[in-house]
């Protein structure tokens, strides 16, 4: 980028015109060409995948997998749920829900369905029937002949007995058996059911129709005697609109750089310019999604990154101009001086993170390419502006960069390496190095505890706040017709004859013998499908080990008993099944991409730096960081510390994708900083050939600008925990404390506390491995060049004043 930054220097309009030509260019494309996000998520040679696949191919299988739907529950405080007197209310809120806009339909116990486009279901029900009876005669024809070996015979007599649990199911049978349907009431006739279909898809849902469907619920609540719930995919989208979070994260980053600029204008420089590359960077994630498949909550994510990133760019990028004005260069030679020197190590704090984001190709899972390209190319667009744009600018407003001043800032002061806060803190933290290390290492240490109990799941509406529409209807299901029915898992069964639902009826019946299986039903097969679900409903929850226990039972032995007895094969799926197989995927492809993420961002930082030592401190001590945010995350989002302060309303599993994202992101932010604060050490170091002078003028010349990036970082990132969306609201934590914890404990703290320890040895490279490096300088200075002439222009170093 040197070359390019040059040249915006020294022909500032002419870069300003052709970045806005581009930008323009970019943001065109995205209007007319931009794709379309979606949440798809597929787990490649996975049986939960497998499952999926084979539904698909059910008529009207992929449609129902997708498909938009809420229930609505109610049970009063006594009588039944279908009274004359409950009917009254609750069939008025069902034909208030039918007319909301959006809604499709509406099929309730207490009626027909109501809507504008109803599926039939009186013809499913009849299908259902003559399947049934069809099974039964097949199963009663088969008991009446003769076997013909004892083998023969001992299968007709377990066909038998199958006829027999068909025409007489258990309590907990019927009970199950009670929500299979669309609509339906428990088998004490206390709790009733509802569906609310949409129109569309999940993610076609319209906010204010899921808002709509909880006021109407909100108002039949105030009936005595009567509690009403509703849940489902489709009210996750309802919710009032949070503040704008990227405008609250600038507005907090304003504050912080008027503080270390003391000037209106300068502050205002890296917002505007992190401002202007977001939107190119946002057009640019629009692009990504002809390309890949890239869930809904990336451009979040990607502004996220995009903005916390740009504007840090920005600051060290124009901190280093501020420097070189107070040491009295002309405002083009400080552009200069900034470009070639902050301006370099931009660009390799970039490149660490793309890299690290990148590494999410490793893994093999489709879900994680939008994002990791998404994110990646936002932080290349957030460079690209910090180096070419902003210098550009810089050049042009020339003093006036720093006009309006504060009043702290209107007396210059002259920078001196050796005085200053973080001056004094190097000196300190010299004397106390090993005891200041090992208590930073502790207090992390403790931070990351909660980490050791990390359960790993989509969260569901068990974790939600009591007396929420979303918990009670959950409550009212499990107390109604078992706990297991909020989260059955969704089996494929794969016949060799077409239409063979006998088969399909003695596999369910075979699965549903387990002790943890409340009920096990087939669904009719099509005549001429081999294919059909079948819902296993567990007796236990979601969230209860048992249920995953059972999983792992059915898979080991039930199913392949199954499908040794019949000639069919089945396949799990569901949450639960996708959750277990992420984390199998994720377990095995984990080595490979830390290899690939920290092995990569290592040597990055040994060409840079010539050393062994400061690399593999700087990429270690990341995970120190990594852990501690972790165990925030779980101590507020599964214990429920503090949950309210943040703005949580329920508590739940962590999403199986945020701790491999949020390393990615993390590990790549993370060098950023050990880029910037090390590489005003190494350059002490060529200068002095003292390591722990080197270490503490690192500490004074960079230790501020780091402290105000890193704050500004935090300030953004925590912003996006005030977001409604619960998955950028879980990465918003996350990052906000990994960030936090980085920058002021691991590189102000445990970074420099090791390199005091190691002394010299911080900066011994091989000799062989000294002469193949390339030689890269981030701030020490070239000979600077303005407008093709040489200068004797010096480098002068400072902090922000």
């Amino acid at each position: 980028m040197g070359p390019l930054s040059r040249w915006a220097v020294n022909h500032p309009k002419s870069a300003i015109l052709t970045w806005v030509a581009f930008a323009a260019t970019i943001i065109i494309l995205a209007m007319n060409f931009g794709g379309t996000f979606n949440n798809s998520f597929s787990l490649p040679n996975t049986e939960s995948e497998k499952a999926q696949e084979l539904l698909e191919q059910v008529p009207d299988g992929g449609e129902s997998l997708t498909a938009a739907t809420a229930r609505i529950v109610w049970s009063p405080d006594n009588g039944s749920a279908t009274d004359k007197s409950v009917s009254t209310t609750m069939s008025k809120t069902l034909s208030d829900a039918a007319k909301v806009p959006g809604v499709a339909c509406v099929i309730g116990p207490l009626g027909p369905p109501e809507g504008t486009d109803c599926p039939d279901t009186e013809a499913a029900e009849k299908k259902a029937e003559s399947v049934e009876e069809s099974v039964k005669k097949s199963l009663e024809q088969e008991a009446q002949q003769t076997p013909s070996s004892p083998k023969k015979a001992a299968e007709e007599e377990a066909k038998g007995q199958l006829l027999e649990k068909a025409q007489n199911p258990t309590p907990e049978e019927k009970r199950v058996r009670a929500a299979i349907g669309p609509s339906g009431t428990s088998v004490d006739g206390k709790v009733a059911y509802a569906t609310v279909i949409f129109s569309g898809d999940a993610q076609d849902i319209d906010a204010d129709s899921a808002n709509a469907i909880l006021d109407i619920v909100d108002s039949a609540s105030s009936t005595d005697g009567l509690t009403i719930g509703a849940n489902g995919d489709a009210l996750e989208y309802a919710g009032q609109e949070p503040p704008s979070s990227e405008a609250i994260g600038i507005i907090v980053a304003l504050f912080i750089l008027l503080f270390a600029f003391g000037s209106l204008v300068g502050a205002f420089l890296p917002v505007l310019s992190a401002v202007i590359s977001l939107a190119v960077g946002q057009s640019v994630v629009q692009l990504t999604a002809n390309v890949f498949s890239v869930a809904e909550f990336a451009p979040q994510l990607a502004a996220m990154i995009g903005l916390a990133v740009g504007i840090d760019y920005a600051l060290f990028v124009i901190n280093r101009h501020k420097q070189a004005l107070d040491g009295g260069s002309e405002p083009r030679d400080a552009a200069l001086e900034a470009v070639r020197t902050a301006g370099r190590a931009v660009l390799f704090a970039a490149i660490t993170v793309v890299i690290a984001l990148l590494g999410l190709f490793v893994l093999g899972i489709e879900f994680f390419y939008g994002l990791a390209v998404a994110a990646a190319a936002t932080v290349v667009i957030m460079m690209i502006g910090a180096t070419i744009l902003l210098p550009a600018v810089l050049s042009l407003l020339g003093r006036k960069a720093f006009a309006i001043k504060m009043p702290w800032a209107r007396k210059p002061k002259t920078y001196d390496p050796d005085q200053g806060p973080f001056a004094r803190y190097g000196v300190w933290l010299e004397k106390r190095f090993k005891i200041a290390g090992a208590l930073g290492f502790v207090v992390l240490l403790v931070v990351a505890s909660p980490l050791l109990s990390l359960t790993l799941g989509f969260p569901d509406d068990s974790g939600k706040p009591e007396g929420s529409p979303q918990r009670t209807a959950y409550d009212l299901v499990s107390e109604g017709f078992g706990p297991g029915v909020n989260g059955p898992f969704i089996v494929a069964i794969e016949t060799d004859k077409a239409g063979d639902n006998v088969t399909a009826q003695e596999f369910a019946a075979i699965i549903g013998a387990d002790s943890g299986v409340a009920a096990a039903v087939a669904y009719p097969m099509d005549p001429k499908q081999t294919i059909t679900p079948m819902q296993v409903v567990p007796t236990t929850g979601p969230q209860d080990p048992q249920t995953n226990a059972l999983l792992k039972q059915l898979r080991t032995f039930q199913i392949p008993d199954a499908e040794s007895a019949l000639k069919a094969k089945a396949y799990v799926g569901g949450t639960q099944a996708i959750t277990s197989d992420f984390t199998t995927v994720l377990t095995d492809a984990l080595p490979l991409f830390l290899i690939v993420v920290i092995g990569l961002g290592f040597l990055t930082l040994v060409v840079l730096f010539r050393s062994l030592l400061v690399p593999l401190t700087g990429a270690l001590t990341s995970l120190l960081s990594f852990g501690a945010a972790l165990g925030v995350t779980v101590a507020v989002f599964e214990w429920g510390w503090l949950a309210n302060l943040v703005g949580i309303a329920g508590t739940g599993p962590i999403i199986p994708f945020l701790p491999i994202m949020v390393f990615a992101i993390l590990f790549g932010l993370s060098m950023d900083y050990q880029v910037f604060l090390v590489s005003r050490m190494q350059e002490e170091w060529s200068a002095t050939g003292e390591n722990r002078k080197a270490i503490r003028r690192g500490l004074a010349s960079s230790g501020r600008v780091v402290a105000i990036a890193a704050a500004i970082m935090f300030s953004v990132f925590g912003a996006f925990v005030l977001s409604n969306d619960s998955t950028i609201k879980l990465f918003g934590l996350a990052l906000a404390t990994a960030v936090l914890f980085d920058a002021f404990i691991v590189r102000l703290i445990i970074v420099p506390s090791l390199m005091f320890g190691f002394g010299s040895a911080n900066w011994w490279l091989p000799g062989w491995l000294n002469r193949i490096l390339p030689e890269i300088k981030v701030e020490q200075e070239d000979t600077p060049e303005v407008d093709g002439r040489q200068t004797d222009q010096e480098s002068t170093s400072g902090t922000p004043s």
